[in-house]
């Protein structure tokens, strides 16, 4: 119960990090700017319309979350070990602070691996994995108390679920590399 308790309230941020994908394109979150050395600050994958759509799936998943809430505590509230979202207005804060913590996240790992020379696309093993998770539990942290077991089972899950997707996703032929 506890995977599945864990893994179902950080879907804001799940569903948030694909919809900016999904959704994303247009203007680069840095317009294109770049350092001294020439280095682009984030690089074209984080734009401005991915940062609202993934933002807004984040806070409407937490709001149907929050719907659910009220079900879910009574039908497992003695087993639960990690945070569920209670009602929608928390759904809907905390959907938010998921959502664009995840966006953030990912802004923060493209700036990170563009300072330490990696391009768009190259592997930076842990950092590509965890950086939205990390960052989306940051901001959440402010309203949410987390437990160590919950915060461990999420990085677990976060990076099964990666090798997992992207190693299908490479399989199926809709990626060139499986990480």
């Amino acid at each position: 119960i506890a995977c599945a308790t864990t893994l179902y309230f950080i879907l804001p941020a799940y569903f948030s990090n694909g919809g900016a994908l999904a959704f994303g394109g247009g203007t680069p979150v840095d317009f294109g700017k770049s350092d001294s050395k020439g280095n682009r600050w984030i690089g074209d994958g984080v734009t401005w319309r991915g940062v609202v759509a993934g933002t807004i799936i984040g806070v409407l998943t937490g709001a149907v979350q929050g719907y659910f809430g009220p079900g879910i505590i009574a039908a497992i509230g003695q087993y639960i070990i990690t945070p569920i979202i209670p009602d929608v207005s928390s759904g809907i804060l905390i959907g938010f602070l998921l959502g664009f913590g995840a966006i953030l996240g990912d802004a923060i790992g493209s700036f990170l691996k563009r300072r330490l020379g990696i391009g768009r696309g190259k592997p930076a093993p842990i950092l590509d994995q965890l950086d939205f998770l990390i960052m989306a539990l940051i901001l959440v942290s402010f309203v949410v108390e987390l437990n160590l077991i919950f915060i461990a089972i999420a990085i677990l899950l976060t990076l099964a679920i990666h090798l997992i997707a992207n190693g299908c996703a490479y399989l199926l032929g809709f990626k060139d590399v499986w990480y």
